[in-house]
C-alpha cells in the first residue's frame, strides 16, 4: 500500500487549502483514512479520519467547522478541505491508513500505511 499526500502550500491566514491523498496498492475498502499533522517541536495530533466507504467523520474538536472530508472513489483519493486556516495550522499533513474501530479512529497507532506528508504553511 502506498499513500502520497500533496496540495500543501503557503496561504495567507484565512485562506483555504484542498489536500490529497492518493492511494493505490490494495483495496481499502476496509480500510479508514486519517489526517494528522505534526508542527514543528510538537507530537503528531489527530486532524479528521473517515472510512473508505463513507460514513460519519471524525474531526479534532480545535479544528471542526473548518474541515471537510470527500472522496474520488474512481481515483482512489481523498481530499482534506481546510477552510479559514490560521497560522497555528502550520505543520507538515499526513494521511493515512488502517482499520481501527469507531473508539480508535483519532489514535495515530491505529494506522498502519502512511503518506510522506505535505507542508502547509499559513502566514499571518
Amino acid at each position: 500500500v502506498q499513500l502520497q499526500a500533496y496540495g500543501g502550500g503557503l496561504v495567507q491566514a484565512g485562506g483555504s487549502l484542498r489536500l490529497s491523498c492518493a492511494a493505490s496498492g490494495g483495496t481499502f475498502s476496509d480500510y479508514a483514512i486519517g489526517w494528522f499533522r505534526q508542527a514543528p517541536g510538537k507530537e503528531r495530533e489527530f486532524v479528521a479520519a473517515q472510512r473508505w466507504r463513507g460514513g460519519t467523520p471524525y474531526y479534532a474538536d480545535s479544528l471542526k467547522g473548518r474541515l471537510t472530508i470527500s472522496r474520488d472513489y474512481a481515483k482512489n483519493t481523498v481530499f482534506l478541505q481546510m477552510d479559514s486556516l490560521k497560522p497555528e495550522d502550520t505543520a507538515v499533513y499526513y494521511c493515512a491508513t488502517g482499520r481501527p474501530i469507531v473508539s480508535t479512529m483519532r489514535r495515530a497507532s491505529s494506522y498502519y500505511h502512511w503518506g510522506q506528508g505535505t507542508e502547509v504553511t499559513v502566514s499571518s
